[in-house]
């Protein structure tokens, strides 16, 4: 027991009241801060699972307007479903290069160069193409979209709008679609 777990006791007995008792903590702690599991986006029950990833063709169009919605030739932050398990996901930039039906369609970007491991990638079926750095990255790393994977975005997923990407590299990434 320590010091003043005894003098509490001490000063309690001495008054006639009971001391507390020393009980373990009972009320939930607090999380510990950090990463949080990548889950599924928040949002109300009425949110659509998602589709899956988009097979047809992208007809891409260069439309950007820093107006709070995302537009094609714009790059956004949203929650992106893994391949293996579209439950579980992450937020990170996409490019987005067209629509499909209520759908925004995206391209994911990464700051990771996948040119050291162009091989692994390529027996993989992935492909990525540099598009250089720009505001989406606050420490403005240069950034590849991977061209393999055409993503479907509900708009309301939206968490931000990052940036424009310029109208020359937009049509070099679609180029390669």
């Amino acid at each position: 027991m320590g010091a003043a777990a005894q003098i509490l006791r001490s000063v309690a007995t001495s008054t006639g009241r009971r001391a507390p008792e020393s009980t373990p903590r009972t009320a939930p702690r607090a999380a510990p801060r950090g990463r949080r599991t990548p889950s599924a986006p928040h949002g109300g029950a009425d949110r659509s699972p998602y589709p899956g990833d988009f097979t047809g063709v992208v007809h891409p169009q260069y439309a950007p307007h820093l107006d709070g919605d995302a537009d094609p030739g714009e790059v956004v932050w949203t929650w992106v479903p893994f391949e293996d398990d579209p439950t579980q996901g992450k937020d990170r930039p996409v490019l987005v290069v067209g629509e499909d039906a209520r759908w925004l369609l995206g391209l994911m970007l990464t700051s990771k160069d996948h040119d050291r491991d162009a091989a692994d990638e390529a027996r993989w079926g992935r492909r990525w193409f540099d598009v250089g750095a720009g505001p989406w990255d606050s420490q403005r790393r240069p950034s590849e979209v991977r061209l393999d994977r055409v993503l479907r975005i509900d708009p309301d997923g939206i968490r931000r709008e990052g940036a424009i990407l310029d109208e020359s590299t937009f049509d070099r990434v679609v180029a390669q679609l």
